[in-house]
């Protein structure tokens, strides 16, 4: 691992007017990072997976734009002038990654928030007005993103700690390392119980590489490690684009964390061969966008995993944050899924190992590894049904799966529900009376 790797893992790095974006294609064995300085080459950046992860899009999306408004490249003599550019930049910037729910409640915030600014009044410089609510509404979502994260590591951690049951029998000196001692959940002040460290498998990223930090699924594995509740953690290679051997990998080798990278195929053998041995007791994964019945698009893969589990008696969460659920669409059925290129499974990329078995970061080949010829069907995504779905952990903590087999978001966004699912308006000044409930804590609070 390089030297200068060894600091805080950052996929976006950010101050006012500056922006760079790891390039994660050249991950793990090269830590490059790109400037951002223009819509367009954070639109590039995006579309070739340099960034990927529902959060990091959208703030890498949010604030490229902000970098441009920064030196006033809008040219704006008018408020509305720049707010025009602004707009027409974010619908450009949404056809990026049309399926990340994240990507489009940003847009939709942050258009909001700029359009408010028009009524500000400015006797000096009304175009100064509108960029400066942008750039800051952009500035408060990559904050925001790391707060919410580490709110869906402790929620999930414990959620998963409440599934054990505590262990009597007595055991071997060598063996304690696989138990952890805390008082029973719920029982605050009680003796303690002694229950087994578990373990779990992930799929593609969900770190902080496809985040501002700490991760969604990844960062529950990482709370759990840092609890001491963790005995084990698996990371599926995440075909075509192996975003789990070239950067969940790395993550979890970074942040020393007992891990293993199997293939994707390899799950259903792993489960039934290890289950009962290392207490595999979740598959824990995120989500590019959460219908409102809770059905679940990510990674393709994700649904098989989720067959899998449930066949295996072994929980599968989901962890995402609040902005991933989108109450407009009723099912995964109106999930509109990505195409990738077929070259990206035929294909593939790589630095150079030599007889030695030395990696050379300098030599990178792509080889085939398919037909060239065959015809490919590559989607991004595929969408698992609610019902495999045992729990979904979000930054105001877990919504379980009701027994008609459906999620209810209501209890953890009535604001967004009552504006997007009953039709009620938004709360704004006298559309909304002042005892009523908003969703203060949401990291993309939705205005329109």
């Amino acid at each position: 691992m390089p030297k200068h790797a060894m600091g805080a893992l950052e996929a976006i790095k950010y101050t006012r007017g500056q922006l760079k974006v790891l390039d994660q294609l050249k991950l793990p064995h090269e830590f490059v990072y790109d400037d951002v300085t223009t819509s367009e080459e954070a639109f590039d950046c995006i579309k070739s997976m340099r960034v990927r992860g529902a959060p990091a899009i959208a703030i890498v999306a949010a604030l490229a734009l902000a970098v441009e408004l920064q030196y006033k490249k809008d040219g704006g003599s008018t408020a509305e002038d720049t707010l025009t550019y602004i707009n027409s930049r974010l619908d450009y910037l949404m056809n990026s990654r049309p399926t990340a729910v994240d990507l489009s409640n940003a847009i939709k915030l942050l258009k909001t928030k700029s359009s408010h600014a028009i009524s500000t009044p400015s006797f000096s410089d009304p175009c100064a007005e509108v960029r400066k609510a942008y750039i800051e509404t952009a500035e408060k979502i990559l904050e925001d993103d790391l707060t919410t994260n580490l709110a869906i590591g402790r929620y999930g951690a414990e959620y998963l700690r409440r599934q054990q049951m505590p262990v009597n029998s007595p055991m071997d000196e060598e063996d304690q390392l696989r138990y952890f001692t805390t008082s029973p959940p719920g029982t605050q002040g009680a003796p303690d119980k002694t229950y087994r460290k578990l373990s779990v498998l992930t799929h593609c990223n969900t770190g902080s590489l496809a985040t501002s930090g700490h991760g969604t699924a990844l960062g529950i594995i990482r709370s759990l490690h840092k609890m001491n509740y963790l005995l084990h953690a698996y990371c599926t290679e995440t075909r075509p684009y192996n975003q789990g051997s070239r950067l969940t990998a790395f993550e979890l080798v970074y942040e020393n964390i007992p891990s293993t990278l199997i293939t994707d195929s390899m799950a259903g053998a792993l489960f039934s061969r290890f289950k009962d041995l290392k207490n595999i007791s979740a598959v824990i994964v995120g989500a590019d966008r959460v219908a409102r019945n809770g059905d679940t698009a990510n990674k393709i893969g994700t649904y098989s995993l989720a067959v899998l589990a449930r066949a295996h008696g072994i929980k599968f969460v989901v962890a995402a944050p609040t902005t991933s659920i989108d109450l407009e669409t009723p099912s995964g059925a109106e999930i509109v899924i990505e195409n990738r290129p077929g070259k990206e499974m035929t294909q593939i990329s790589g630095a150079v190992v030599d007889s030695e078995g030395n990696v050379d970061v300098n030599k990178v080949q792509r080889v085939a590894v398919a037909h060239q010829s065959i015809e490919v069907w590559n989607p991004a995504f595929d969408v698992t049904p609610c019902g495999l779905i045992d729990a979904i952990i979000t930054e105001k903590g877990e919504v379980v799966r009701s027994a008609k087999g459906t999620f209810d978001f209501q209890p953890i966004m009535p604001e967004r529900w009552r504006v997007q699912v009953e039709g009620g308006k938004e709360a704004n000044g006298s559309r909304q009376k002042s005892s009523e409930k908003s969703d203060d804590f949401t990291q993309f609070q939705m205005d329109v």
